[in-house]
């Protein structure tokens, strides 16, 4: 099976690495080429392409990471896109979307005669380098049995959710309690500090009380030395998420006023320049509103 990947950033790349691993031939592309030849270079029989057209025409599976809406539909939809050509039956969207977006994307590859798949992911950057993932299919199992081996190249786990779109719908539910616990953790860590104990220590009760999750132990050296780590999910894209999913709330009727003072504080943190930080720069934020 050959494997086209479009979106080759932080997780994309690492995804793409694990499937090379896995024996797939790649195909790559990257809309600045530079990671896509970067990658290329370090992974057997990967080859470069110049537009996604290309991509999906050389390949039979194309999996995309992207970053937004608007980023999928271009790579998707545009003159030079996925679906402007032949090739690739299968098409995956493994990045954060709307569920809207993602009910476009079907329908615009229903009219291709190709089958359409979102299936976003679970899991930071070690996470995706480790092949931890855990991957929220929005379709039958059944109708897509041939993606199962590709799913556990990058994946410790797929769920299958019955239908297109509830992978793009768990994702953002998922995400807004990731995004809430960060900014709850951020506060504790500063009133525990605050009161004498420290930060370490706090940390160390915090990862082994019944408020623990999985995130605070890969993510601890974030939290306490976060200038020295890589950035692995930037204050930005929290913000990006968090507001799909209040959109998506608002046209269901649900009250979620707790997202809401999650995003509040999110969007002030980006006002004072933290957009580009780690998420867990929300406990610097914090922790400088309490001075």
């Amino acid at each position: 099976m050959r494997i086209g990947f479009a979106g080759l950033g932080r997780m994309g790349r690492r995804m793409a690495a694990n499937c090379a691993g896995a024996g797939y031939q790649l195909n790559l592309w990257n809309r600045s080429r530079g990671p896509a030849e970067e990658l290329a270079a370090t992974l057997p029989d990967a080859r470069v392409v110049s537009d996604p057209a290309e991509l999906a025409s050389n390949s039979d599976v194309v999996i995309t990471m992207l970053a937004d809406d608007e980023a999928a539909r271009r790579v998707y939809c545009g003159d030079d896109g996925l679906l402007s050509g032949q090739g690739a039956s299968i098409l995956v969207e493994m990045g954060t979307m709307s569920p809207a977006l993602i009910a476009e994307l079907a329908a615009a590859a229903r009219k291709k005669d190709k089958r359409f798949l979102d299936a976003p992911v679970s899991g930071a950057t070690e996470a995706a380098r480790q092949a931890q993932l855990l991957i929220m299919a929005g379709g039958q199992q059944t109708d897509f049995e041939d993606l199962e081996p590709v799913f556990a190249a990058m994946g410790r786990k797929t769920i299958w959710l019955g239908a297109t779109g509830h992978g793009a719908v768990m994702k953002l539910a998922v995400n807004m309690l990731i995004h809430g616990l960060n900014q709850t953790l951020a506060e504790a860590l500063t009133l525990a500090a605050r009161a004498g104990i420290t930060e370490s220590d706090a940390y160390d009760v915090i990862e082994n009380s019944a408020a623990a999750a999985p995130m605070l132990k890969y993510r601890r050296a974030h939290y306490l030395d976060e200038a020295a780590q890589d950035v692995s999910f930037t204050v930005d894209l929290a913000a990006k998420d968090v507001g799909v999913a209040l959109d998506l709330a608002a046209r269901h009727g649900v009250a979620m006023p707790q997202t809401q003072a999650t995003l509040s504080v999110l969007r002030e943190a980006i006002a004072a320049d933290f957009g580009q930080r780690d998420m867990a720069s929300i406990f610097s934020f914090i922790k400088e509103k309490s001075e």
